[in-house]
């Protein structure tokens, strides 16, 4: 789970993840009134959307951040794009902008990115800078943990990206995230990642697949050490007694190695199952030697049920 203050490590370079929008069932508008005079307070709401056309896959990840600290608010972008032909696509858009609107239930407009609409009842978020729009679906709730006033919200749906002239169908994770007395876009937490490796996966034309593995002892009463899903057909599935084996590794400007290559398996209601992934590519947002932060590219292979089902996706990665 990628959202949670993803880069509180990141002593300021310029980071974001995750995010969240206001709606009546929204576990982020009711967390929010439990702590009225909490001094700190952290929202996110994260957009990772896989899709693919005749051209091959597009990944691009929007994540979206606010926070409140004391008088002052804040808000930041993180904007990622990476296409089959041209690899990792410079967007504008990432780092702070004004939020001198107080937003905090929803998302701050921004001069580059523009949201209508709401999360679970059908959003469209759209870039004229980027030539982009991302219009999904109503959000399916797949997952929803609570601890000590921090609330964690993921779901899955259809969208479609239309991006430099193609049109390209696909499958969108939503992540949301909101945290009292924490804000990492003010302060810097140490302890908040140890080993985070978040896979945001798209199973086949209309299967979705999330898993982390991580080690921080702080996050676990939240999120565990390992935790996911995975929805096919529509119908979302608990994944048990999961193992996530790290296959292989490179070298890092510093002194750890990033993650190459996973073997995952689960059980599931029907059966054991085991995805096989490879990284293909992989771009690097932070490093502070003991650590640092990327996104990778990968692509595998699901195995479930007697079936083979082919995997692509992001990683994101905080060592």
């Amino acid at each position: 789970m990628t959202a949670i203050l993803r880069i509180g490590l990141c002593l300021g370079i310029a980071s974001v993840l995750l995010a969240r929008t206001a709606q009546s069932d929204s576990p982020t508008v009711h967390s929010l009134d439990d702590f009225p005079g909490a001094t700190l307070i952290y929202i996110s709401d994260y957009f990772p959307f896989i899709g693919q056309d005749h051209q091959g896959h597009v990944a691009f990840a929007l994540d979206n951040s606010r926070g409140r600290d004391g008088d002052t608010y804040q808000a930041e972008h993180l904007v990622l794009l990476h296409d089959d032909r041209q690899g990792w696509v410079e967007l504008e858009g990432s780092g702070r902008y004004d939020n001198s609107g107080k937003q905090l239930k929803t998302i701050p407009q921004s001069p580059f990115f523009r949201f209508a609409g709401m999360p679970y009842t059908g959003m469209t978020i759209v870039s004229e800078n980027n030539r982009l729009s991302l219009k999904m679906s109503p959000i399916v709730r797949r997952t929803r943990t609570r601890h000590d006033g921090a609330v964690v919200s993921m779901g899955t749906a259809q969208a479609v990206l239309a991006w430099n002239g193609r049109t390209i169908p696909g499958r969108v994770t939503y992540e949301s995230f909101m945290m009292p007395n924490v804000n990492r876009l003010t302060h810097t937490y140490w302890d908040m990642w140890n080993e985070y490796q978040g896979f945001y996966l798209r199973m086949g034309l209309d299967g979705d697949l999330y898993f982390h593995s991580q080690k921080s002892e702080r996050l676990s009463p939240l999120m565990g050490f390992r935790d996911g899903f995975m929805a096919l057909h529509s119908e979302s599935d608990v994944m048990k007694d999961m193992n996530v084996e790290v296959l292989g590794r490179e070298l890092a400007w510093g002194f750890y190695r990033w993650p190459t290559a996973w073997r995952v398996t689960w059980t599931a209601p029907k059966g054991p199952a085991v995805v096989i992934l490879k990284q293909l590519s992989r771009t690097s947002i932070g490093n502070w030697a003991v650590g640092g932060f990327s996104m990778a590219v990968v692509a595998g292979e699901l195995e479930y049920e007697g079936e083979k089902r082919p995997v692509y996706g992001l990683v994101e990665l905080i060592m």
